[in-house]
């Protein structure tokens, strides 16, 4: 325990003796909470899924009535048993057997479609009778005809020919009408439950969760969709969890009712258990956090402050003052007046020893600078001539009054140069110079030149050496569009990729030759400070060398020409070495 800080042991602290007995007790109660929370779910689901099945079997049971009365009507069996000569025999017997109440009660409903088939070939097809021969390739012709029982209950999905129908979708209990044995011809009675009325009557049960109502894979109804009537059945895909299953059988149908967990359990559960929930809030958030308050204000904080204090031993004189609240009697207070007294003996030492020392450092560091600016100032120079010299042509070309506005460019340009006390300037006050310089051009080439500026977003904050970008664009201009007859294009872009920053300068000035391409590029990888004592090309190797002392080597320059063409360079720049600012 010596070994941890102080901040470490009352972690240590907290943790076993107030979080770890809370977490489990909590446990333990929110397990128990839990299960009950569980077993009322379960009940729950048990009780929607008792009533799904109640309502299905309803249901069913209502289409089924219908076809008991047409099951022992022996006149309507041997209405649909007899070879008819004509078409007008059928009608005039339909006519006769239509009006019979029995036959009308049984026949007609609003809710159910009730038709009754017979392969008798000399009926006509219409209304409640229809020949059975062109239902032979239907799915519910082949179910009762595989069928041991005389009643089934079917799902299937009517084709193509059926488009037009507004209920594609189909539920149907289908019954072998054999009670007459004596008769003649194969009969069956099919009842159609309409489907858009079985799924209305379930959602307007509004069950509290989400509910599946299968055959097999197939999803007959869910309150979570796929209960359309014009598109084939759903199926389960084998990924979705249910949390409670109930199996049952109506008239060989196996069907399953499926419920998921509610999307909402949690706030299910929260609402269940609010008053539990509050205590333990109040047990393991307000009391540590009032405790470690308090110790805070007993301990942690003057330790702080006296922490405060010795950091700024390190910065000088004017920093190093007395704790001036050295409260309390214990350990931590005679620290306190301990390092009041050191501070007192500090002060005198500083007088006679520190400060010495520290203008001794001034100095040297006065002397680095001075070198720093001098490899700096040799840029200037060459810079301040050609910006000149754009001013001197102008006026003797034009003999115009707009060599007072050349002049205001160059007064800000010396301005900002001036201004700028450090060698490093951010990216976005580089670009601010630039843009003057190019304005300041543009009265030298008028329409011969024209320029675009871009500046990705996070990337103006990043700082580099000063001059950089205004050298190259420097270069663009007095070697690549003055020696141009037509227009020269500069583009200067900023832009973060691949954690570097790249900057740009392009023109589409006269370009240079491959061999002379190749030789600057030598140049500027391999630059060093005697390079500047006999190269030609100063500015640039100047720039490239300054950004490669800034950031250890890392940074490349890259020059890509072509003669009659143009000239691109490419500044490259690890990004973790502009984070804030060159180090």
């Amino acid at each position: 325990m010596d070994d941890l800080t102080i901040t470490r042991k009352l972690v240590v602290l907290f943790v076993v003796c107030v979080l770890l007995p809370l977490f489990v007790t909590d446990a333990v109660i929110l397990n128990i909470a839990g299960k009950e929370d569980r077993e009322r779910m379960n009940y729950e689901m048990g009780n929607i899924a008792s009533a799904v099945e109640a309502d299905m079997r309803n249901m069913v049971d209502g289409a089924v009535r219908p076809t008991m009365g047409l099951f022992i009507n022996r006149s309507l069996n041997e209405y649909l048993d007899i070879e008819y000569e004509t078409a007008e025999d059928f009608y005039l017997a339909r006519y006769a057997i239509l009006s019979n109440p029995f036959a009308e009660m049984n026949l007609s409903n609003s809710d159910l479609g009730i038709v009754m088939y017979t392969a008798n070939p000399t009926i006509v097809s219409g209304g409640p009778f229809a020949t059975l021969a062109p239902q032979e390739k239907e799915e519910w012709y082949k179910a009762i005809k595989k069928a041991e029982n005389d009643v089934i209950f079917t799902s299937y999905f009517v084709g193509d020919e059926h488009r037009t129908e507004t209920f594609r979708k189909r539920l149907s209990i289908v019954r072998r009408l054999n009670y007459f044995k004596d008769l003649k011809y194969e009969k069956l009675v099919k009842v159609d439950i309409d489907y858009g009325s079985m799924v209305r009557r379930f959602n307007d049960m509004k069950y509290s969760m989400p509910v599946y109502v299968c055959e097999g894979t197939r999803i007959l109804y869910s309150n979570e969709g796929y209960s359309d009537a014009i598109t084939p059945f759903y199926r389960l895909n084998g990924n979705e969890t249910f949390a409670y299953e109930n199996d049952f059988e109506i008239y060989g149908m196996n069907l399953r009712v499926l419920i998921k967990d509610p999307d909402d359990k949690l706030m299910h559960f929260t609402r269940g258990n609010i008053m539990l929930l509050v205590l333990l809030v109040l047990v393991n958030i307000l009391l540590p956090v009032v405790l470690m308050y308090m110790i805070n204000q007993s301990f942690v904080r003057r330790l702080k402050t006296l922490s405060e204090a010795f950091d700024n031993v390190n910065e000088g004189s004017d920093s190093l003052e007395p704790i001036e609240n050295a409260a309390g009697r214990d350990e931590i207070g005679s620290l306190m007046r301990n390092y009041n007294q050191m501070v007192l003996r500090l002060k005198e030492l500083i007088k006679t020893v520190y400060e010495e020392r520290l203008k001794k450092q001034e100095t040297d560091l006065a002397r680095q600078q001075a070198e720093l600016l001098a490899l700096h100032s040799q840029i200037n120079p060459h810079f301040l001539f050609n910006v000149l010299e754009s001013i001197r042509m102008h006026s003797i070309i034009k003999r115009e009054e707009e060599t007072a506005g050349m002049i205001e460019r160059l007064a800000l340009l010396q301005r900002q140069n001036v201004d700028w006390s450090e060698d490093n300037v951010k990216i976005k006050d580089e670009l601010r110079f630039v843009e003057a310089y190019l304005d300041l051009q543009k009265y030298r080439f008028g329409d011969k030149l024209s320029y675009q500026i871009s500046l990705r977003n996070g990337c103006e904050n990043y700082y580099m050496p000063k001059l950089t970008l205004e050298t190259f664009v420097e270069n663009a201009c007095v070697h690549g569009a003055e020696h141009k007859a037509g227009t020269t294009y500069i583009y200067v872009r900023v832009y973060e990729q691949d954690e570097n920053l790249f900057m740009e300068v392009e023109d589409t000035g006269d370009g240079m030759e491959e061999e002379e391409t190749a030789l600057l590029n030598d140049k500027l990888k391999n630059c060093t400070i005697d390079s500047l004592k006999t190269d030609k090309h100063i500015g640039m190797i100047n720039a490239c060398l300054r950004l490669k002392m800034q950031t250890n080597g890392r940074a490349s320059v890259v020059v890509e020409s072509e003669k009659g063409v143009g000239t691109t360079i490419l500044i490259r720049i690890p990004v973790d070495t502009l984070t804030t600012r060159f180090v």
